[in-house]
């Protein structure tokens, strides 16, 4: 610690934190030492322990969640953060971070408001609903509702419904967590209204439809639509829940096959939840919708202040709900619709523009071409339909396919592909197009300046 080559990473980092990582280098030369590598002198000289010592150091405090580009052509890509935010959302978080805000002040009145009030105007006006709520995702939500509705009691649902979301996270399992009772019905490919009739007892509340946007039970197969529950539920007086998963409330062919916001409150639902990141394009949130009487429970729940949004998750969604004020515009304006709908002219011109680009900054090093290929729309919605897109076909000649793709999850920004057949394959559907040159940029660090 007293040698003269760490006094400036001392300055940078402090000393406690030099002298853990200096411990930290030590330690793994003496590991190394006893596992029989050979350690010359030069490793052990001051000015290479230096060396290792501020590498070691640095990694602490480099941050490990960085912005990438997303070339695997799965537009709602749930391990690369979902969708993009407009640049309107940005500018609100940026604001409202920046400052302090009336999150909880009500301006009129002077006195306490509550955060609900900023984002409840917007979303009736778009949906139509009567209330709305907003939590942190929307497995919240539903969690939420059944906490509300469910408690000690039974909530019926379709035995084809019971779905695994990211992450392991099963309805039977969130279902127990709010301590209500699960009540299947039908089987895994029919379920009949005569199904939920029969199982309604004096202790059911709740009827729960879930939406199955993650996979497609198809051949024999039968369900029961939200109106028919809704009916047969308002008959009994029982509330009526439809998770609806992804969400979507803009109108554009690659979505004709999804469920709208719109049309499951038409057909009756009491609450409707959603998600405010996936098809909508906005940040990760749970959006609730529905009857009045119903949300004011929900919002007077004790755990909705547990999943309660932030003031940066309300701006952004606020933003992005007030581009859908002019549907016109927010196919172009809110990147996942636009990625999902744009021409294929011009996502060919995009990848020949991209390929043309590539092959004059990689020359001998790769081999590119310009193929059709199919891009998908992800985050668990239609799991069967496929976009047609365009992509840059990499092949590198001096390392492997995996090595470069190794290679450009290193560089900065890291670029993500997909292997096909010995392939890197570029898609530009998911490639912004101010990314255009990072993506060179990557390619030619990873091939050329790297070497083989």
């Amino acid at each position: 610690m007293e040698a003269p080559e760490l006094g400036a990473i001392i300055e940078q980092f402090g000393r406690g934190f030099v002298v853990d990582a200096a411990r930290s280098v030590v330690e793994r030369l003496r590991q190394n030492i006893l596992a029989g590598s050979k350690i010359s002198l030069y490793d052990l000289g001051s000015s290479a322990l230096a060396d290792a010592v501020a590498e070691t150091a640095a990694r602490i405090f480099e941050p490990s969640l960085k912005p990438l580009v997303n070339a695997t052509g799965v537009v709602v890509h749930t391990n690369l953060g979902r969708s993009v935010l407009a640049p309107e959302a940005i500018e609100a978080v940026v604001a409202t971070a920046a400052s302090y805000s009336n999150l909880e002040y009500n301006l009129e009145a002077g006195a306490r408001g509550s955060r609900h009030d900023h984002i409840t105007r917007i979303i009736v006006a778009l949906t139509g609903a009567e209330n709305a709520l907003v939590v942190n995702n929307n497995a919240a939500a539903v969690l939420l509702a059944l906490s509300t509705f469910g408690k000690d009691r039974d909530v019926v649902v379709s035995r084809g419904e019971l779905i695994e979301i990211g992450g392991s996270f099963r309805i039977p399992d969130i279902m127990a967590s709010s301590s209500a009772r699960l009540v299947e019905v039908g089987t895994t490919n029919k379920t009949k209204l005569s199904d939920y009739e029969k199982a309604i007892s004096p202790n059911t509340a709740m009827l729960l439809h879930v939406h199955t946007s993650n996979y497609k039970v198809v051949g024999f197969t039968a369900e029961v639509g939200i109106a028919e529950m809704a009916a047969l539920g308002h008959e009994r007086g029982l509330v009526v829940v439809d998770d609806l998963g992804s969400g979507a409330l803009a109108e554009l062919p690659a979505l004709a096959d999804e469920p709208s916001v719109h049309d499951s409150l038409a057909a009756g639902a009491d609450v409707v939840t959603f998600s405010g990141d996936k098809l909508l394009g906005g940040p990760q949130a749970g959006i609730i919708v529905g009857k009045s009487e119903f949300i004011e429970k929900m919002k007077a729940h004790p755990m909705a202040r547990a999943m309660r949004v932030d003031k940066m998750t309300l701006a952004a969604l606020q933003a992005t709900l007030a581009i859908y004020l002019k549907p016109e515009e927010a196919l172009t304006r809110i990147p996942t619709l636009r990625m999902l709908s744009e021409p294929d002219e011009s996502l060919r011109s995009r990848a020949e523009e991209l390929a043309a680009s590539l092959s004059g900054a990689l020359g001998s090093e790769a081999v590119i071409e310009v193929e059709q290929a199919t891009s998908k729309v992800g985050g668990g919605a239609l799991p069967l339909l496929e976009l047609d897109s365009w992509v840059c076909a990499v092949v590198p000649t001096s390392i492997t396919v995996d090595d470069l793709a190794a290679r450009l999850r290193e560089t900065d920004p890291p670029v993500i592909g997909r292997i096909h057949k010995e392939r890197l394959l570029l898609d530009v559907r998911t490639i912004l197009s101010e990314q255009t040159g990072a993506v060179v940029e990557a390619l030619s660090q990873a091939i050329v300046e790297t070497g083989p």
